[in-house]
């Protein structure tokens, strides 16, 4: 487990106007506010949920 792959995410946009699903997603990230950045672990569920909201985070 000490060996997982990390991605940094980090809130940029606002969620004011933004669909439902997509304000779950930045949630289920980690993501409370703008320029808050969390470590989420490299899987194909958390990679689906940062393409969805790709207009809304960075990779960093």
């Amino acid at each position: 487990m000490a060996d997982e792959k990390k991605i940094k995410v980090k809130l940029v946009r606002s969620l004011i106007g933004t669909k439902g699903d997509h304000r779950s997603c930045v949630r289920g990230l980690g993501l409370r506010r703008i320029n808050h950045t969390v470590e989420v672990i490299d899987t194909p569920a958390n990679r689906g949920m940062i393409n969805k909201v790709a207009y809304l985070v960075k990779v960093i």
